[in-house]
């Protein structure tokens, strides 16, 4: 089967580009992964004692982790001196571009190279798919969207670098000539998810997406931006497939309009706004062509490494002889931030084609804040329209359908995904049998909206469980037992068709709510209100899901023969504290927290020789059953580190391989030395082993150091070491693989080596090998955790100001791997919540980040004083059992945080907020006028 674009291994030539990869690791002559690798051998490690991070250490004494901390001389065996590239980008999209007016660089400010759309033209640089569109405007034509690149400017030293940048702050520097129409391009994406239920919860769907496949419209029509899809079915004899769903969903809409007195139906309208994901580090990264030895390296920080290194040489790999490096070095180094903000992210190929513009000589690349604001993706605006129907008599949800536009700005990234995401949260914790929803992106020219924390459900569920507090208060119904009664319960059907295969807890999210003081306490911390202040609670509930549908897991794990731990792993950390995840679920198998951990090592898995082809979402099933029979084939090799999939996905390699190393070495090693011989029925009761205080221990037996038994592991030519890859089509791959002469192993992975003693990796051929099926694909997902807020607001009546008292959020997720992690991760999601429920909004279009005059003097996110600091209380919910699997939680801890905040606001002021944010002007003038809004 040929190899696709996106299919490359380390060593293997993608575009006539062979490439390679390494952890970067910090300023220094060592080399980049003994720096990066954390906490370093022979560094004091306080994650060993549950007393921090392993990355900890390196972080709060400032070591060099970060792309932007770089520079060449920082590099081994890089040139020492620095060069410095300048973005220019357009802050008008409705006028033709007619060229760059440089005269303020005159002299010695001229710089050293000049990058424009007629030069990558001119030497045949290739855009990758993902990235469709020009990477810089031409001249003669409107840009696309707001923030489009211009031109690169590359400077000999920063001091020149400086001084063009203050010279051209204030400059017109772009020349425009006649006013245009916005440029116009074909939208990113049009679905329509319709379910309506069999006459029993057990009966089969009479339509869902899983039962007969996702459809979307084929007609168009002209709207204000662009063109949008006609939903309604048409009278033609094309697309059979969408009209009879579509038929199903215009009845639904029509069953909730016909004014039936026995059911409540709600109409209502909501507008989220755009954010920025305002992480710490702007994207930041170093390049170097080294034309002797034709070599582009890069020093970079993104969320995908894989697809960036894959990127950069497509863009390249035809372009002309004297410009095209024969090999791609990447060095990837810690993110300071991500939030989905840097998945799938430009900014490398600008980076690349400054090196490749100034040969022999390292290029920074680096955004101001100013330019991050510009350039960096953001969070969709979204205009939703939802209905519900409730049976009064029961209470009960009868129907939903709900409509969705969403503006993608202006290039596609994952606008498609986000919407079909939202789209298939829209009914968030609930079960309706009937529902029908209509989603669509449309390209505009604004900032380009991709990936960010929440991923277009936190949007969709704001509009719901606001929309669900206000039937509570119509009909009326207490709030919590509303939810209870209509909460998809254990084996209940999605929006999609397909139930979760994971644990459902939502009666328990929902009693820990309503035993809270918070919530018991409501109408007391009214009444006892100081004059001139409104007290009100507000109460949500979510559930996201975790996994984009084509997740990959790369681990592994080894053990020396003094009992010294190292893992590798392909997931990044920016934040999210992986490595010490991967630690602690390695360390249930090992006995111990590793000494050493290696995050986005997409470079240290070769043994496995993994092949993939086609794309993992769109394979056919015969195509995939044809290419498993090649036994190092897997659907994909390595996905970015995103959809909160941190825990879920980017341990798991690490954990099989420690199963594996622990199973074939620690424990013939223990049989060994507890003379234990292999016909005694104790010698296959390894899984009753247990470690406490690092020794292995069993009933009647003597404990057993780690290291004693790592030191007879190596003796006896033990498994050592072992590396894993996992693939997760909302289920795991699995297989099967003969490790020794006894019995096959079998475990959720699809790729195995191991290492016996000190030798080298093999790789073993597996056996019974079975990839989720592609009709899973149609699952808008499988896997979610649920987490829920209560927040008390105080408001001034007289100027609007809003003050949080306190708050109350708990989660579920799994086995949690590192829980001081999930508490940060929870505290710092309700403060994101409080940003955009609150604060935070960007201007679409002119006026907007687009125009590059926009940073934090402008652009309000939550500061301390915005946030309940000594009272936000937070409770993560124990496992279901001790062995369940860690579930992603990043960003549903985010979600119900902003519906409570509104709907507190109502309980308070009687006011009804349908848009975002919800500010202090706002607020004073709905006190004052009692308007809903």
């Amino acid at each position: 089967m040929p190899m696709s674009r996106r299919n490359f291994v380390r060593s293997v030539v993608a575009s006539g580009i062979t490439l390679s990869f390494t952890r970067l690791a910090g300023a220094a002559p060592l080399d980049f992964d003994t720096r990066e690798t954390m906490p370093g051998r022979g560094s004091w490690n306080p994650a060993i004692h549950a007393a921090g991070r392993i990355d900890g250490v390196a972080k709060v004494t400032g070591a060099k982790l970060y792309a932007s901390d770089f520079r060449a001389g920082d590099m081994p065996g890089w040139p020492s001196k620095t060069a410095h590239a300048l973005m220019l980008r357009a802050a008008d999209a409705t006028h033709v571009f007619r060229g760059l007016d440089l005269s303020a660089l005159g002299g010695a400010l001229a710089p050293t190279a000049l990058v424009t759309a007629a030069d990558v033209a001119r030497i045949g640089v290739r855009v990758p798919a993902f990235y469709e569109g020009d990477l810089f405007c031409p001249v003669d034509t409107t840009p696309l969207y707001l923030g489009q690149p211009l031109a690169l400017l590359v400077f000999a030293d920063f001091d020149l670098f400086d001084q063009a940048r203050m010279a051209l702050r204030d400059a017109a520097f772009a020349k425009f000539g006649e006013e245009t129409a916005p440029v116009e391009t074909p939208g990113y994406g049009a679905f329509r998810f319709t379910r309506v239920g069999g006459p029993t919860p057990e009966a089969p769907d009479v339509v869902s997406p899983v039962k007969d496949g996702w459809v979307s419209p084929g007609k168009f029509e002209t709207a204000p931006n662009g063109k949008r899809p006609i939903w309604a079915r048409l009278p033609i004899p094309t697309g059979q497939d969408y009209a009879r769903v579509a038929a199903i969903g215009e009845q639904i809409r029509a069953d909730l309009a016909t004014h039936d007195p026995a059911v409540l139906v709600l109409d209502r309208e909501f507008r989220t706004q755009s954010v920025d994901p305002m992480f710490l580090e702007p994207e930041s990264a170093l390049a170097w062509y080294d034309a002797g030895r034709e070599t582009l390296e890069l020093v970079l920080g993104v969320q995908s490494p894989y697809e960036a290194a894959d990127s950069v040489a497509f863009m390249l790999g035809a372009a002309d002889q004297a410009v095209r490096p024969k090999r791609i070095a990447m060095h990837f180094a810690s993110c300071g931030g991500g939030f989905g903000g840097r998945d799938h992210t430009p900014f490398p190929l600008y980076a690349a084609l400054a090196a490749m513009f100034v040969p022999d000589r390292p290029v920074r690349l680096a955004n101001t804040r100013f330019d991050q604001f510009q350039s960096g993706v953001k969070r969709h605006a979204f205009a939703m329209r939802t209905q519900i129907g409730v049976e009064r008599a029961t209470g009960k949800i009868v129907a939903f359908a709900a409509d969705h536009a969403l503006d993608g700005g202006g290039l596609a990234n994952f606008s498609a995904n986000v919407a079909t995401v939202g789209a298939n949260a829209a009914l968030g914790i609930y079960y309706a049998p009937k529902a029908d929803i209509t989603t669509y992106a449309f390209h505009s020219r604004g900032v380009t909206a991709g990936s960010m924390r929440g991923y277009g459900t936190v949007q969709t569920m704001t509009a719901l469980e606001t929309l669900v507090d206000e039937i509570c208060a119509t009909l009326p119904l207490d709030p919590i037992a509303f939810r209870r009664r209509n909460a998809l319960a254990t084996g209940g059907k999605t929006l999609a068709g397909n139930a979760y295969i994971v644990s459902v807890r939502t009666p328990e999210i929902l009693d820990k709510l309503e035993a809270h003081p918070i919530w018991r306490d409501r109408a007391d911390a009214r009444a006892g209100a100081p004059a001139g202040v409104l007290v009100g609670t507000g109460v949500a509930c979510a559930a996201k899901d975790y996994g984009s549908g084509a997740d990959c897991s790369l681990g592994s794990v080894a053990i020396d023969a003094r009992g010294m731990i190292s893992i590798a792993c392909d997931s990044v950390e920016m934040g999210n504290g992986i490595g010490t995840a991967a630690a602690n679920r390695v360390a249930a198998h090992l006995g111990r927290i590793a000494d050493e951990v290696a995050t986005a090592r997409i470079d240290a898995f070769d043994p496995l020789g993994l092949v993939t082809s086609s794309d993992p979402y769109r394979i056919s099933q015969e195509m995939q059953d044809a290419a498993q029979q090649n036994p190092r084939w897997v659907p994909a090799i390595s996905s970015a580190s995103t959809a909160s999939i941190g825990a879920h996905v980017g341990t798991h390699a690490a954990a099989e391989a420690a199963r594996i190393v622990f199973r074939y070495g620690l424990w013939p090693a223990a049989l060994d030395l507890w003379r234990v011989p292999k016909s005694d029925p104790l010698a296959g009761a390894w899984r009753q082993a247990l470690w406490k205080d690092g020794e292995l221990v069993m009933p009647g037996l003597a404990p057993l150091a780690l290291a004693d038994l790592a030191a007879r592991a190596h003796a006896q030519n033990g498994v050592t070491a072992a590396m894993t890859h996992g693939f997760n089509r909302w289920a795991w791959s699995s297989a099967a693989f003969r490790v020794d002469d006894e019995e096959a192993w079998s475990a959720d992975i699809d790729a195995l080596a191991v290492r016996r003693g000190s030798g080298d990796f093999v790789r073993l051929d597996r056996s019974a090998v079975a990839f989720p099926p592609t009709d899973y694909n149609r699952i808008g997902t499988s896997y979610a955790s649920l987490c829920g807020a209560l927040v008390r607001v105080e408001v001034e009546r007289a100027t609007g100001a809003i003050r949080i008292a306190r708050a109350y959020s708990v989660l579920e997720c799994g086995r949690a791997l590192a829980p001081e992690i999930v508490i940060g991760q929870a505290q710092g999601g309700f403060a994101m919540g409080v940003g955009y429920a609150l604060l935070e909004s960007l201007p679409p279009y002119e006026g907007g980040p687009g125009d590059g005059t926009w940073n934090l003097g402008r652009y309000l996110v939550a500061r301390a004083s915005d946030l309940p600091l000594h009272a936000l209380e937070v409770e993560v919910l124990a496992p279901v059992e001790p062995d369940e699997r860690p579930k992603g939680m990043a960003e549903v801890v985010m979600i119900p945080v902003v519906p409570a905040l509104l709907n507190a606001i109502f309980d308070a002021t009687g006011c009804r907020f349908r848009s975002l944010p919800v500010t202090q002007a706002m607020l004073a003038d709905a006190i004052r006028t009692g308007a809903p809004r």
